[in-house]
């Protein structure tokens, strides 16, 4: 049996690591940086731990791809796999640490006007206090409570808001964080008291423009949206507008519908609109990277043992 490792940001330590667990079990192991560097004695490997799209749909000797990343909606198109019964698992759930940080950072950034601040100071100028806005006493709204999201309420709780509402499908979660937890069939009647929309989905056919241009005008006035899922999920003109009008307080949107985000959108220079090019999570911190292997090497003991994955996605349900 053989396994692909594509991930140039893997040390020696966690190629150490995958290479004791395949060892274990009888596997050749290739570490690549580029699915383009794959040699031709692994060209019918078994197993991709990383992106492997253009194996995936080339290859009917492909068992298994394990996602590093959490989305994996590039991977549920037609086509993607030439192997159909090709099991697909993903890594959500190794990365609630470094979003739910970068969540909190934007977060304070527009409410305290940070980077209002940090631009004038680029240009030499002291600037002036302005009035300011707090996590605490805050109502939060988090649409999506799985791993991100609830790592992020744990840490908003800290902070002391006056509530942190939860939206998800059921309406039901095992988090206590949540003073309530609400299905997203009801997400109107959260929106009016909401300051801070907190957003965490994956991109599905039941997420897709799941704040539309109706439900952003539902939020107050003084409200800020974070978006961290899919860019997707938002109505990206009404947010412009809405912002431009200054019914909203501030966004800040680490994801797009386009991505990298085209030089001629009108994002680039809508006001109070906070954007970072899909930086919240990514392999960039070394727990993502240690939690993302554990993950990996959890699953595949299991799948050399002919046990049920633990991460394998749901393609119906898209993650």
């Amino acid at each position: 049996m053989k396994l692909v490792v594509i991930n140039p940001a893997l040390k020696e330590r966690h190629r150490n690591i995958i290479s004791e667990t395949a060892g274990k079990a009888g596997i050749d192991v290739c570490f690549v940086a580029r699915e383009e560097e794959i040699p031709d004695d692994f060209s019918d490997t078994d197993i991709i731990y990383g992106p492997g799209i253009k194996t995936a749909a080339e290859s009917r000797d492909l068992k298994w791809l394990c996602a590093h990343s959490a989305g994996v909606d590039y991977l549920l198109k037609p086509g993607s796999f030439a192997n159909s019964d090709c099991l697909l698992t993903n890594s959500a759930g190794a990365y609630g640490v470094s979003i739910a940080e970068h969540i909190i950072a934007v977060s304070l950034m527009m409410m305290r006007h940070i980077d209002d601040h940090f631009l004038q100071s680029q240009n030499g100028r002291w600037g002036m206090p302005v009035p300011q806005r707090s996590l605490k006493d805050s109502r939060i709204s988090v649409l999506g409570t799985g791993d991100i999201g609830s790592c992020f309420a744990r840490r908003a709780k800290a902070f002391e808001p006056e509530t942190i509402v939860g939206i998800n499908r059921s309406g039901r979660s095992s988090e206590p964080v949540y003073d309530k937890v609400i299905s997203s069939d009801k997400l109107d009647s959260v929106l009016p008291e909401t300051d801070l929309l907190v957003m965490s989905l994956p991109d599905t056919p039941e997420t897709r423009n799941i704040l539309s241009k109706e439900r952003i005008c539902l939020l107050p006035k003084e409200a800020y949206i974070v978006n961290v899922g899919r860019g997707s999920a938002i109505d990206e003109d009404a947010l412009a507008d809405r912002l431009e009008s200054g019914m909203l307080a501030g966004a800040a949107l680490d994801v797009f519908r386009t991505e990298p985000l085209p030089s001629d959108s009108r994002l680039w220079n809508t006001r109070n609109l906070l954007i970072t090019p899909h930086v919240a999570g990514n392999l960039t911190l070394d727990h993502t990277i240690d939690k993302n292997v554990e993950m990996f090497c959890e699953d595949l003991i299991s799948f050399t043992e002919g046990r049920p994955l633990k991460h394998l996605v749901d393609r119906n349900r898209g993650y």
